[in-house]
């Protein structure tokens, strides 16, 4: 899948709104009542990055972002600030923050993830978009220093030197980024407020890679 390496600016990310999409197929009964249920497994992130747009100068670093990812064709990264690293966004990320795995002795590569948890109810987010210079690991407790693994960031996999012991268990921190692309292929500009330029609908979508 055609994906640059790249992060959208951050300026204009900071102001937009968004969040992830659930599907849920809901068939209502004769009796009132209802099943559900999902066909996703994983949700799916939508964003309007229109509203993060403050100035003509804005407009145009969009424009030529949106030029070199040629609209919907290239993927991109994103920055949600809401949600973009191991741990609360307003703390530090450390190499205990999220179970990656369980050693046998034999595995070496483990994939990022993190996990949420409400209620006793757990859903486990593949993380495939690290941030490089972020990621540091701990097996049972004990962080790994950086020769002892490799992480590739464009796919979130990392792989140790050694493979962990037997039943030694695998933590990670990290920060990361959504993988996106744009979900238009034009932009409708308006350049009649205050001298700046306004999009009103920039729809940016999740991509599953």
């Amino acid at each position: 899948m055609a994906f640059h390496e790249i992060r959208f600016p951050t300026n204009i990310a900071f102001g937009a709104t968004g969040g992830p999409e659930r599907r849920t197929e809901i068939v209502t009964l004769g009796s009132g009542a209802e099943e559900r249920n999902s066909p996703w497994a994983h949700s799916r992130r939508r964003y309007n990055a229109g509203l993060g747009l403050r100035s003509l100068d804005d407009v145009h670093e969009l424009i030529g972002f949106f030029e070199a990812r040629h609209g919907r064709l290239y993927g991109f990264r994103w920055k949600d600030r809401a949600d973009c690293k191991s741990c609360a966004p307003g703390a530090v990320a450390s190499a205990t923050d999220q179970m990656i795995g369980t050693g046998d002795g034999a595995t070496r590569t483990f994939q990022l993830a993190k996990t949420y948890t409400s209620g006793g109810i757990v859903y486990e987010r593949p993380i495939i978009k690290p941030v490089a210079g972020s990621v540091s690991v701990a097996v049972d407790g004990t962080a790994m220093a950086g020769a002892a693994f490799s992480v590739d960031t464009t796919t979130g996999v990392v792989s140790f030197t050694v493979a962990p012991a037997f039943g030694a268990v695998v933590t990670a921190g990290f920060e990361f980024d959504v993988p996106v692309r744009f979900d238009t292929d034009f932009l409708e500009i308006n350049l009649a407020a205050f001298e700046a330029g306004s999009i009103a609908n920039v729809p940016v979508v999740e991509l599953r890679l």
